[in-house]
């Protein structure tokens, strides 16, 4: 048995398959994605989403936060920004997290809401470049 899993980002449908199982960065830790789960909606943070077949991981894909959207029969990621691992780039990200802890550096320190938000987008990018250091070809996990 198995569930219908898409990946969408704001650009377009990103991976659209049947798989065993997802396993994806929750907000409050990483939750997985099987056939027959309870309903669920869930905040993501920024990390790696693994989709399985059988015991093996198939696909990799970083997600910036989002939406993921789980049922008994599939599970809906609604990314706010989605790649795949392989074409993630440490520089990119790197470029991205300094630019990040500058605006935090200068941001209204009462103005809490936008501080949590950049906070948000400092751990996403964090994640981002440790899942690039990281990137294992796929047929060695």
């Amino acid at each position: 048995m198995s569930i219908k899993v898409k990946i969408v980002s704001p650009e377009k449908v990103m991976f659209a398959h049947d798989a065993d199982m997802v396993v994806m960065p929750g907000s409050e830790g990483d939750i997985a994605a099987m056939p027959d789960h309870a309903p669920l909606m869930l905040m993501l943070r920024g990390g790696v989403v693994d989709v399985y077949e059988g015991a093996a991981v198939t696909n990799r894909f970083f997600v910036a936060g989002g939406f993921a959207d789980m049922a008994p029969t599939h599970c809906t990621i609604l990314a706010d920004r989605a790649l795949r691992v392989e074409d993630l780039s440490v520089d990119d990200a790197e470029a991205r997290l300094e630019g990040l802890e500058k605006s935090y550096e200068a941001a209204d320190k009462m103005n809490v809401p936008a501080l949590d938000i950049l906070m948000g987008k400092i751990q996403s990018a964090r994640a981002e470049i440790e899942a690039a250091q990281s990137v294992v070809p796929i047929s060695s996990i």
